[in-house]
């Protein structure tokens, strides 16, 4: 579900936001993320969120925390509203978060809630508010024979219906979230400086999946 307020540019976010740890997930620009949220802090940062103005900067930890401790977190995230809201009656929230642009972590900041809050700064990353920017430049056949080799191989079932008819961006951003991938591919798709970048990312990805050689550590971003 699209959302009914629509940023133009870094200016139009907030830079003080509630950030969401989360190892492994990946939120992209215009990418709908569901979320089934059930633990205290963030069943408090949702409540935060819906009083005010729906944001939450989704954020991957870099390493664990020492016992007791939050766990510092990845320098880039994407930050996403709010769109789709549910109570399930035993406590728990179900949510989507559309993307909006990534960011750049500046700080975390001091505070008494249960959750974490940090200053961000969208600016390196004013790009990402123009939709569709530089999908001409994707090698979508690549994208499609990547995708059909990992459903061949995975005995994965895929709506080739729906796979035509999305955009080269709709194609590529969700093909990176939906990725059954480590946390460091998915920082290393997130971190892509561009479309094309984020498509042959994901093909490396998923031809050294198959192969099966390699490890999370032989993706980096350049």
């Amino acid at each position: 579900m699209p959302s009914n307020v629509h940023y133009h540019g870094p200016a139009d976010v907030p830079t003080t936001v509630p950030v969401f740890p989360l190892s492994g997930a990946l939120l992209l620009p215009r990418g709908q993320m569901p979320l089934n949220i059930f633990e205290p802090r963030y069943l408090a940062m949702v409540d935060a969120a819906l009083a005010g103005d729906r944001l939450i900067a989704m954020i991957q930890p870099a390493e664990e925390g020492a016992s007791g401790t939050a766990p510092p977190l990845m320098q880039v995230g994407c930050i996403g509203r709010l769109t789709e809201f549910a109570e399930t009656g035993d406590g728990r929230y179900l949510i989507t978060l559309t993307g909006i642009a990534r960011y750049r972590l500046v700080r975390e900041l001091a505070g008494t809630e249960p959750f974490r809050r940090a200053e961000i700064d969208c600016s390196p990353y004013g790009e990402d508010f123009v939709a569709r920017l530089g999908e001409e430049a994707v090698d979508r056949e690549a994208v499609l024979d990547a995708l059909r080799a990992f459903s061949d191989a995975k005995s994965v079932e895929i709506d080739w219906e729906s796979v035509g008819q999305a955009s080269n961006e709709a194609l590529v951003n969700a093909l990176a979230m939906m990725s059954p991938y480590g946390a460091k591919e998915k920082q290393a798709l997130l971190e892509a400086p561009d479309l094309k970048t984020r498509a042959e990312l994901l093909i490396a990805i998923t031809e050294i999946d198959l192969s099966g050689s390699g490890g999370e550590g032989d993706i980096t971003v350049q």
